[in-house]
């Protein structure tokens, strides 16, 4: 349903239990970010902090549940929009050999002209109170995690326009606030925004751009979607809420913005002018994405509703609010995947340790060899999903959330050297572990049944076993080892290492094939010594960020030519002393103590509810170093 306003929504979770109101102060440095994290890992509520030193009442967690994502989109089920699709879409496109069947395309043509955002005359609520004169810094932006390089905006929907065919693009991205009206505007390469501000500089023209916060929790789920270019993220808005989005003309450039929102921040962006220094931010990857240049923002006007809450989420170690937005986004856009691109798709998930990009699991109704490489190349190829670095594919009605399930399928269909398959690429530039700034390489594997032509060995070898003293003996740099996989009939051992010097761990592999005192295991996954190699979702979150495949997945051989049949997976942090890599390592997300005890002994005061620790405690022992920087590339070394 659409809702009228940002207060209409929290007026809603609050009558469903979904949200606390908390009235005693808590800043907006660090100590919200510190509540939120404990909330969101321990399926908490949604908060509605009414006093922050600003004034404004500041909302988080919005997003963060079954419940909350469900009601924000308005419906019953996550599926039901897919369903919807593909209703429409057969109905538009199947045969229509009699004039009453051409005549029930009416309802379908009119529901789609219903959905088309409107500009309406006059001033919306969004524009009640104009800033005179505008200061960001009357509104409660959030200071995340320590390290952050300050506060940063993270709601925010950001509204360009091409130059070329006035095509609007509504995106999200971070804003590191820099003064009362100077903002960094954080817009990957590969984004819609950042392909007209190319557009915009190679006319040397100056681009008008304006950032709405608030308003409809379905404008803010529209701003993140993986739409194609040629779909107005307000259309797709409209669909989901029933109803056409009402936008207003902002009052200083002519850009367009929900009449319904709670704050409008217009501004310019001028693309001749010197990049600024932005960052380092606690990202969603759980690690921090360290400093880079990107465009000024200038704002030159600042109106809100008279009643306006500010909206913000913060992000890292998963899983975070952005968890509950991937999962709409699976289900939501599952339809249109198969419809356009992937016919033979039976399913996908993204594992919330994957956040988002980094692991991608696909199901199929298979009928030809082959046919799981064609798809893992297929999604590869469209749109964001071209970011993702690790994708498993298997047969259709397997069920995507049994990881031991998979895993034990894998180790049944997948030949640790045939079923494997490589290629490089883009990926994210938040991916710290590739070998270059936004490009880098990605891992398949074929976990489908196969009978036909690609079946490989059948005589591969069976009942895997490892000699856990004898090899941590035999293997000084080994420090623990987790074999209980085998138990549950997977093919798996993890083993923790303590790196010292150059290619070791290629080295360790090699040893391990001749010692024998590891047999028949067809992968092996290598973590630091100071990973807790028995917690298995920690460590598949920091496997794959850790990973960049072409380089971390190897085979040693056993004669000239001749590989073993096991895929080794270097998952360990890299660095220019043991790995030759160039680049600065990032240091995971973690609150500081002072804030975390402040929290702790304000608790009780603060209303809310049973006692949750910091989920930071646990996370203490992977921080390597003072600072966003884990350890320093080459270059800083150097000089």
């Amino acid at each position: 349903m659409p809702y009228k306003s940002l207060q209409h929504f929290i007026q809603l979770l609050e009558s469903r239990g979904e949200l606390i109101r908390v009235k005693e102060f808590v800043s907006p440095r660090l100590e919200i970010t510190e509540i939120a994290d404990r909330f969101v890992k321990n399926a908490g509520q949604a908060l509605l902090f009414e006093n922050n030193g600003t004034s404004f009442p500041l909302l988080i967690l919005a997003f963060a549940g079954d419940t909350r994502i469900r009601l924000a989109l308005g419906l019953n089920d996550l599926d039901d929009a897919g369903r919807t699709i593909d209703g429409m879409v057969k109905n538009l496109m199947g045969p229509k050999d009699h004039f009453l069947d051409k005549l029930r395309l009416l309802p379908a043509l009119q529901d789609v002209a219903s959905w088309l955002p409107k500009t309406i005359s006059g001033r919306g609520p969004c524009q009640e109170v104009v800033m005179d004169p505008p200061d960001l810094g009357l509104l409660p932006v959030l200071t995340c995690w320590p390290h952050d390089g300050g506060p940063f905006i993270t709601f925010p929907c950001v509204h360009t326009r091409n130059p070329e065919n006035n095509t609007r693009n509504l995106g999200m991205y971070r804003m590191q606030v820099f003064g009362p009206a100077l903002t960094g505007m954080h817009w990957h390469m590969h984004k819609g925004s950042a392909y007209h501000y190319e557009l915009y500089k190679n006319a040397g023209k100056q681009m008008p751009v304006s950032v709405s916060l608030g308003g409809d929790p379905v404008y803010t789920y529209a701003a993140t979607a993986p739409l194609p270019e040629n779909i107005d993220e307000y259309l797709f808005a409209g669909f989901l809420r029933k109803k056409k989005v009402e936008l207003v003309k902002c009052i200083t450039n002519d850009l367009e913005v929900p009449a319904d929102a709670d704050f409008v921040i217009e501004g310019y962006i001028d693309p001749q002018e010197e990049l600024i220094t932005e960052g380092p931010f606690g990202d969603h990857t759980g690690f921090y994405s360290l400093e880079g240049m990107f465009p000024r923002f200038h704002v030159t006007c600042i109106t809100h509703r008279k009643d306006a809450v500010y909206p913000a989420t913060i992000v890292g170690i998963p899983p975070q609010e952005d968890a509950w937005i991937g999962k709409a986004t699976e289900r939501l856009f599952l339809t249109p995947i198969k419809l356009s691109v992937v016919p033979e798709l039976d399913d996908m998930h993204m594992p919330p340790e994957g956040v988002f990009h980094n692991i991608v699991l696909a199901s199929i109704h298979k009928h030809y060899p082959g046919q799981a490489i064609k798809v893992m190349s297929s999604l590869w190829g469209a749109g964001q999903m071209m970011f993702n670095k690790i994708m498993g594919v298997f047969d259709a009605g397997t069920l995507l959330t049994d990881y031991l399930q998979l895993a034990r399928i894998i180790s049944k269909n997948t030949h640790p050297v045939d079923d494997i398959h490589f290629i490089q690429g883009p990926v994210d530039i938040l991916d710290h572990s590739s070998r270059r700034y936004g490009f880098g390489s990605k891992i398949g594997l074929d976990a489908t049944l196969k009978t036909g032509e690609d079946k490989t060995d059948t005589t591969l070898r069976l009942n895997p076993y490892v000699e856990e003293k004898g090899l941590l003996s035999a293997i000084p740099a080994l420090t623990s080892a987790n074999i209980e996989l085998i138990k549950e009939g997977i093919s798996l051992v993890i083993l923790a290492v303590n790196k010292s010097k150059p290619a070791e761990v290629r080295e360790i592999a090699k040893q391990i094939n001749e010692t024998g005192l590891v047999r028949n295991v067809r992968f092996i996954v290598f973590a630091d010594a100071f990973i807790d190699i028995q917690n298995l979702s920690t460590l598949s979150w920091i496997v794959a960020n850790n990973l960049d495949p072409m380089r971390d997945c190897f085979y040693t051989e056993e004669t000239p030519g001749n590989k073993y049949p096991v895929l080794f997976i270097d998952g360990t942090m890299k660095s220019y002393e043991t790995d030759g890599f160039k680049r600065d390592w990032p240091n995971v997300i973690v609150m500081d103590e002072k804030t975390i005890e402040s929290i702790d002994s304000r608790w009780n005061s603060l209303g809310l509810g049973n006692f949750i620790p910091s989920p930071s405690l646990q996370f203490k022992l992977l921080i390597i170093s003072d600072g966003a920087v884990a350890r320093a590339g080459k270059q800083d070394k150097q000089n």
